[in-house]
């Protein structure tokens, strides 16, 4: 038993180099990110790929840890304990080994201590929102979470916004019945060994200027971040539009916003609210709409009807839209080219868009200089399931 416990993936030491140590030990290579165990015929053999990233083979029945591991049980406590990670009460450290090892792309740590260290130095510096998706039974001792996390980085004049999705794969100790290693994998980049150059990149590109007028906005969640774009999950939200001419033009705005400055039957005036949408249908110039937000709190059959013709209420029923912001000028060529950009992203990744796009405008262009201001081309999804 002495010579199976060293050779578990949860108890043994990891080597970041290619020496081969014989007689039942593990060298590990992140460049391939797998591990081989070399040693007697029979015994254990662990091996980590992306998609069985810890899968244990035990020789015989007599070298088997215990099997009394209720694996279910830690997933309930998963669930409960992680929306507490970065929280007053944070994460129960009893049902962690002291010698736990937490690995993401960017960081890494061989200790409980270590590990707390890094949550809190996160909370002091990004205060982050940490979102619980998922978490899954994906081997005898593995669990697996999904989640996303957004950060704003309160050093920085601008507070960036930083976002965050992917996997952690939790490996349970079945000696001691505790976690004994946290692997992250983000789904924006694709090298996600520690150290990441390409993870390294992602956090820095998000460190840019985007400026967000501090406006209600639709509330969405984000489920995913890709490279190339994020997947949204949005409530519901109601609009005052009307028809125009082309995706990139301001023509009507004036008309749906003097709806929310008081031209409507009661004289009611709201709040204004950002992004100003642009929604085409299809590819026809003739259905495009203008559309500004309501202020949450408003039923639709209970708001004042619009004073000027042509000018009509709706309600977005929300749901799942991909979406890809960038910045400076935004003349129609420029968002038919992010549309099309975004649309052929979706369909490699083979995910089902939907015909027509929206294109939404953050900033006031009379006031913002055109390298800050954020933008974004949105196209809802048929269907969408988090892997």
């Amino acid at each position: 038993m002495a010579c199976v416990q060293q050779l578990l993936p949860f108890t043994c030491n990891f080597f970041p180099s290619q020496h081969h140590h014989h007689h039942g030990s593990i060298f590990f290579t992140p460049t391939r990110a797998k591990f081989l165990q070399e040693g007697k015929k029979g015994l254990p053999v662990l091996r980590r790929s992306w998609k069985s990233k810890w899968l244990v083979r035990l020789g015989s029945a007599e070298q088997a840890p215990p099997t009394s591991v209720n694996v279910g049980e830690f997933v309930d406590f998963l669930y409960a304990d992680l929306p507490h990670l970065f929280d007053e009460q944070g994460i129960d450290r009893s049902m962690y080994d002291e010698k736990v090892m937490f690995r993401d792309p960017i960081t890494k740590y061989d200790t409980i201590d270590g590990y707390l260290f890094n949550i809190g130095l996160l909370r002091i510096l990004f205060r982050p929102l940490f979102q619980l998706h998922s978490v899954k039974q994906t081997g005898p001792y593995e669990i697996t979470t999904r989640w996303t996390m957004t950060m704003k980085f309160s050093l920085l004049p601008w507070k960036p916004e930083l976002v965050f999705t992917g996997t952690s794969v939790m490996g349970i100790n079945p000696l001691t019945r505790k976690f004994s290693s946290h692997v992250d994998f983000w789904d924006s980049i694709k090298q996600n060994d520690y150290f990441s150059l390409e993870g390294l990149v992602d956090f820095i590109k998000q460190l840019r200027i985007y400026k967000t007028p501090d406006l209600e906005s639709p509330k969405y969640q984000v489920l995913k971040r890709t490279a190339n774009y994020e997947i949204r999950k949005y409530e519901s939200f109601l609009v005052v539009e009307t028809k125009v001419d082309k995706l990139s033009g301001s023509v009507g705005f004036n008309n749906v916003a003097g709806y929310i400055f008081g031209k409507n039957a009661s004289s009611e005036k709201f709040k204004m609210t950002t992004p100003v949408f642009t929604k085409a249908l299809d590819e026809e110039p003739s259905r495009v709409f203008i559309q500004i937000v309501l202020p949450q709190g408003n039923d639709l059959d209970g708001l004042p009807a619009p004073s000027e013709g042509g000018v009509t209420l709706h309600k977005v029923g929300g749901g799942i839209a991909a979406a890809v912001k960038f910045s400076g000028e935004t003349t129609e060529a420029i968002v038919a080219e992010k549309e099309a950009m975004l649309r052929s992203a979706l369909l490699k990744d083979h995910l089902k868009p939907k015909e027509g796009c929206m294109f939404a405008r953050y900033n006031d262009p009379g006031r913002t200089r055109s390298f800050l201001r954020r933008n974004e081309v949105l196209i809802w999804l048929e269907e969408f399931t988090l892997d």
